[in-house]
């Protein structure tokens, strides 16, 4: 079974509740098996500021589905909560599961990239990511903790244990 991370985000719709459904529905997924969660934590957007604040989290699980067949079953829990995808890239969101890794591997497609193309320059992704894999290596050989250590906080905070 490969290793995957999900990043987990919302800023509409009580956020604490949508990523608490999330994650269940993660938890309810057939050939996966959620092994870490991470706290949650409040963020501030990026682009658009006219927005709410955001919450994310990052959680880790082992799965056998494919890369794309996990990302098909990610964009059926956001349809099911209720996501419309806009051209607005950094808009506001219901919900947004975002695969960071797989394993080590590099995927680039059209559909899909992998690592996370912001993996390391996302506090609301490297900071949760660091709290449940602080000795993770990215496949590129940098070290989360590291790169947890270094990067600007941007008003990022705790908020609560998921589970």
């Amino acid at each position: 079974m490969a290793l995957a991370y999900i990043g987990l985000g919302s800023n509409l719709a009580d956020p604490q509740g949508q990523i608490s459904a999330a994650l269940a529905k993660l938890e309810q997924l057939e050939h996966c098996l959620v092994t870490k969660v991470s706290s949650l934590y409040f963020s501030r957007p990026m682009g658009p500021q006219d927005q709410p604040d955001y919450m994310n989290a990052v959680v880790a699980i082992k799965t056998s589905l494919t890369p794309l067949d996990l990302l098909d079953q990610l964009q059926s829990i956001e349809n099911n909560a209720g996501r419309v995808r806009k051209d607005n890239r950094w808009g506001a969101r219901v919900l947004d599961l975002d695969i960071l890794l797989y394993d080590q591997q590099l995927i680039n497609t059209e559909r899909l990239t992998i690592p996370h193309y912001g993996i390391k320059l996302r506090e609301f992704v490297l900071l949760p990511l660091a709290e449940i894999a602080n000795e993770l290596t990215l496949p590129d050989g940098d070290s989360v903790k590291i790169l947890a250590e270094q990067i600007e906080k941007n008003g990022l905070k705790v908020h609560s244990k998921l589970r």
